[in-house]
């Protein structure tokens, strides 16, 4: 990587920076979609799962979606444009994002500094006015503000991908 990968104080310096509004609250470690739903159900806004996933070509694809969005790998490919999905490695992940299982999120996109990861973004979140994800930490959650989500995704240069997964489509 070109510059010194974003931590949780790096990238909550650079939530602050473009107006995300930030909020924070820490919490025992998270690994999957179904912990800690006593930690959410206090923090407002769309709670998310994300996937990290490569294709045969070797293409990385980031999937973020609220927490209760059905994700079919098998029928998706024809309506992002990729070939058949599978899981990236841990070491992939590490290498492209700069975190680990569990703690896996879209803010990870700041690390992605030779933009490999292509985005694909929930419509329900899209739409969503709060959003919560790990800040490269599964020890914590911070919740932002839509128009925040917006100006991070603008100040890294990620334009998502947005895909209404109940419909199964490209938006």
């Amino acid at each position: 990587m070109a510059s010194t990968p974003y931590n949780r104080d790096r990238l909550l310096a650079l939530l602050e920076r473009v107006g995300a509004q930030a909020v924070t609250h820490d919490h025992p470690a998270v690994f999957r979609v179904g912990e800690g739903e006593e930690i959410k159900a206090s923090l407002p806004g769309a709670h998310t799962k994300n996937l990290f996933l490569k294709d045969k070509k070797g293409r990385l694809w980031l999937i973020s979606a609220e927490q209760s969005t059905v994700i079919d790998l098998k029928r998706l490919p024809p309506v992002i444009g990729s070939d058949r999905l599978s899981f990236g490695s841990a070491e992939l992940l590490e290498e492209t994002l700069g975190v680990t299982p569990g703690s896996v999120t879209a803010f990870a996109l700041a690390n992605d500094q030779e933009r490999r990861v292509t985005f694909v973004l929930d419509r329900v979140l899209a739409e969503a006015d709060r959003v919560n994800f790990h800040p490269l930490t599964n020890t914590a959650t911070t919740g932002v503000a839509q128009a925040g989500f917006r100006a991070f995704l603008a100040e890294i240069g990620v334009a998502p991908l947005i895909v209404d997964f109940a419909a199964m489509e490209a938006l």
